[in-house]
C-alpha cells in the first residue's frame, strides 16, 4: 500500500497549520451552497476544520460531515459550534453514512486527493446512493493546465529559507496516469522531515463521465462560486450534478 493511499495522511500532516492565513474566503461558497441546501441536512465530504461547514450551519442549515483525519476533526471541534456537527471519521470515497441528502458537496480540489485508481468513481457512486431524489452533488476543482501537468518530468524548487530551516519541494509528474507526487523536504536542526502529497487530477469532461456512470447528470458549471460563466480559459470549475427526481 502506498503512503498516499492512506486517507488520513493529509490531515495528519497539515492539521497543525491548516487554518493559517491564506486560505480562500469561504463566504462565496457558503452563499452558493446555501441556495441548494433545500433545508438540509447536507453532507460535506472531507469536512476538515469546518471552514465551509460552520458558516453554513450558522445559517440554520443542518450540516453533517465525513473526514478521514481525527486531527482535522479536533480542529473543527475546538471552534464555536464545531462540537454540534455530526462527523463520521472514514474515507470520504466510501460515504459510510445513511440518509437522504438534498445536497452533498466536496470543495477545494479534494476529489483529486483520491489517488488510488477507481476511488474517485467509487466516491460518485456512493454519493449517488445517499442523495435524495433530485438532490445535488457539488464539486469544486481546478482545471488542469497542460503547461503544468501534461509532461513527464521532475521539478525541484526551493520553497522557503529561514534561519531555522530550509524547505525544498520536488515534483514528479506522470502524464499517462494523470498524477503528480510532491515531496517537501524540511531541513532543520532537528533533522529532515518528509511531507509527501499527491493528486490524481481529472479534466471536467472526465469528472462528468464519473457522474454519468453513477446516474447523475451535469446540471450547471460555473467558473467560480459567484456564478461566472465557465469558459475555455477558466482555471477552476464549480460543477453541479443532479440525481433524477
Amino acid at each position: 500500500m502506498s503512503l498516499l493511499d492512506d486517507p488520513g495522511l493529509f490531515g495528519r500532516q497539515w492539521a497543525p497549520h491548516y487554518d493559517s492565513p491564506g486560505l480562500p474566503d469561504p463566504a462565496p461558497a457558503v452563499e452558493f451552497l446555501a441556495g441548494l441546501a433545500d433545508g438540509g441536512p447536507v453532507l460535506e465530504l472531507a469536512i476538515g476544520s469546518g471552514r465551509v461547514a460552520l458558516p453554513l450551519a450558522a445559517r440554520g442549515i443542518p450540516v453533517e460531515g465525513i473526514e478521514a483525519s481525527p486531527e482535522m476533526v479536533d480542529l473543527l471541534r475546538a471552534k464555536p459550534g464545531g462540537a454540534d456537527l455530526p462527523v463520521t471519521i472514514a474515507d470520504m470515497a466510501d460515504v459510510p453514512v445513511d440518509g437522504s441528502y438534498p445536497l452533498v458537496y466536496l470543495v477545494f480540489n479534494t476529489l483529486f486527493n483520491l489517488t488510488v485508481p477507481g476511488r474517485q468513481e467509487d466516491c460518485f457512486r456512493n454519493v449517488a446512493r445517499v442523495l435524495a431524489p433530485g438532490g445535488a452533488f457539488v464539486i469544486e476543482a481546478f482545471v488542469p493546465d497542460p503547461a503544468q501537468f501534461d509532461r513527464d518530468e521532475q521539478q525541484v524548487q526551493v520553497w522557503s529559507v529561514t534561519e531555522e530551516s530550509v524547505s525544498v519541494r520536488l515534483h514528479r509528474y506522470d502524464r499517462a496516469a494523470q498524477t503528480f507526487l510532491r515531496q517537501t523536504l524540511v531541513f532543520s536542526d532537528g533533522g529532515v522531515k518528509l511531507e509527501p502529497f499527491g493528486m490524481r487530477y481529472q479534466w471536467p469532461e472526465q469528472i462528468d463521465a464519473f457522474a454519468a456512470d453513477a446516474g447523475l447528470h451535469l446540471e450547471a458549471r460555473y467558473a467560480d462560486w459567484a456564478g461566472e460563466p465557465f469558459a475555455p480559459d477558466s482555471t477552476t470549475h464549480i460543477s453541479v450534478y443532479r440525481k433524477p427526481a
